[in-house]
């Protein structure tokens, strides 16, 4: 099952004839205050679709970027709940943008799939997206989710071949995540010619639209990547604006989306490949 955000955003940009641009933000990051500040500027600075991380001890597709994120988030007295409350607050002022949530199973089996998707879907949240929940034993997950219309958005990446794309596919909606390189995030550069046969892969097999994430840091990059995405993500160039501010003793907020703002136009300038998904 898939939510009505996403579907609208996805639609509305098929029609711009452009990728959406999806910018990741790690909860609490630094702060409650500044985490939230953020959080309400992205759309105004180009965000089509959030991604809210929400800080774990163990996040094991993470470079030392978002790793530091995490740790900043933690010592915020940030979590899975707490980052939900983050949504829960910026919907007060936003109905319409997407928010996926990103992060790792432990604290949602430990809140309880059911207890989780209800608490989710109370904040406002419009996906999910659990980097080490297989397939395979995704089902009592998508059930809850699928009672109260989230998403479980599932990454492909290049290691999977056309078999394993078929069950990675299985229960996803909203769009799929193609991690563009082998490795964890903020590492290796994305290559848009290597990355534009894997997306249209990808598309067949799902019939849905595919974002790129993992080694998009730069506008160059991302225009790149737009050219042949449905979608943009950038995490890690963003969190590090986060650690540079705070190093520089400047405002945070104000750095971060200042950089969303570069990126965003970025991917704005671009003409969307004329192959995105025909089913959104």
């Amino acid at each position: 099952m898939t939510t009505a955000r996403i579907d609208a955003r996805f639609k509305a940009l098929k029609a711009e004839d452009r990728a959406a641009f999806i910018p990741y933000v790690m909860g609490g990051d630094p702060s409650r205050e500044e985490a939230l500040a953020i959080l309400n500027g992205l759309p105004a600075a180009g965000a089509d679709i959030i991604e809210l991380g929400f800080p774990f001890s163990d996040p094991m597709a993470e470079g030392p970027p978002i790793q530091r994120a995490a740790i900043r988030g933690m010592a915020a007295g940030f979590g899975l709940r707490s980052t939900m409350d983050l949504a829960k607050e910026f919907r007060k002022g936003d109905d319409a943008t997407p928010i996926v949530l990103m992060g790792y199973l432990n604290p949602i089996e430990s809140l309880g799939y059911d207890a989780f998707a209800a608490y989710a879907a109370d904040c406002g949240i419009d996906g999910l997206i659990v980097v080490d929940c297989p397939p395979e034993e995704a089902g009592p997950l998508i059930e809850a989710l699928d009672k109260v219309s989230i998403s479980l958005i599932r990454l492909a990446t290049p290691t999977s071949d056309d078999e394993r794309l078929k069950i990675v596919v299985q229960g996803t909606s909203g769009f799929v995540y193609y991690v563009a390189v082998a490795g964890v995030t903020g590492v290796k550069e994305a290559n848009a010619d290597v990355v534009a046969p894997a997306v249209e892969r990808v598309r067949k097999a799902s019939g849905l639209p595919v974002a790129v994430g993992f080694g998009v840091k730069t506008p160059e990059r991302a225009a790149e990547i737009a050219r042949v995405a449905d979608a943009v993500v950038v995490g890690s160039a963003l969190v590090d604006e986060v650690a540079a501010a705070l190093e520089a003793n400047e405002p945070v907020a104000a750095r971060v989306l200042a950089r969303v703002k570069a990126l965003g136009d970025a991917v704005r300038s671009v003409a969307a490949s004329a192959s995105v998904a025909e089913t959104v």
